[in-house]
């Protein structure tokens, strides 16, 4: 069976590699030339649709990361979707280079799902995750509510959910993605631990970012 993943990625593949062949088999110069360029390109969705699989820690008390790339935000923040209460939130920075396939922080069920349309400003910018496209989780845990905000990007133009509203996941465990450079928010109780700073890289259900108490 396909990983998620790459089953998304089938219809491009499916159009990019035709395109490769038809121009490659054509007898000229500049159809080579194109043709060269979109087996380039062939390889890049490959690349980019790669879905490794991770080893999430054991540890009851580990909250994982919910994305690849830099972190690039931690802070409280005093108001937000998931809790009345002030959160702790680490945001991190996924560019076109980082496995984009985001993973349940804490085992849990799936409360809420909410998406939003919006702009797509850079996603490393602060005003990012509340102008542009995103997708909205509410986790609840023995332990309290978790949430996690995908948010598309300049480039990323599609976000995908692979799990739905009242299904229970695991800690880990592949939740959707965001396609071509983005940003994940992870929303965290107050009263828990964080383990990262701005400028560490993480790596989703793998990278331990906080603890509950």
């Amino acid at each position: 069976m396909l990983p998620p993943a790459l089953r998304d990625a089938l219809p491009l593949l499916g159009i990019a590699a035709a395109a490769t062949g038809f121009f490659l088999v054509l007898p000229f110069r500049w159809s080579r030339l194109c043709g060269s360029l979109l087996l380039l390109l062939l390889g890049f969705i490959v690349f980019f649709f790669r879905d490794p699989e991770r080893r999430p820690s054991r540890d009851p008390h580990a909250i994982l990361a919910p994305a690849d790339g830099k972190v690039v935000v931690v802070d409280i923040v005093p108001e937000c979707p998931f809790s009345s209460r002030p959160m702790r939130r680490v945001a991190i920075f996924l560019s076109v280079f980082d496995v984009h396939v985001n993973r349940a922080p804490s085992a849990g069920r799936v409360t809420k799902i909410e998406y939003a349309r919006g702009s797509f400003l850079d996603a490393r910018r602060k005003e990012a995750a509340e102008r542009n496209e995103r997708q909205d989780w509410w986790i609840e845990t023995p332990r309290g509510t978790v949430g996690v905000r995908q948010i598309a990007g300049l480039v990323a133009r599609r976000i995908v959910r692979w799990v739905g509203q009242g299904d229970s996941v695991r800690a880990g465990e592949r939740i959707g993605m965001i396609r071509f450079g983005s940003r994940t928010e992870l929303y965290l109780p107050e009263e828990c631990h964080v383990l990262v700073e701005p400028g560490n890289v993480v790596h989703a259900g793998e990278t331990v970012v906080g603890r509950w108490p």
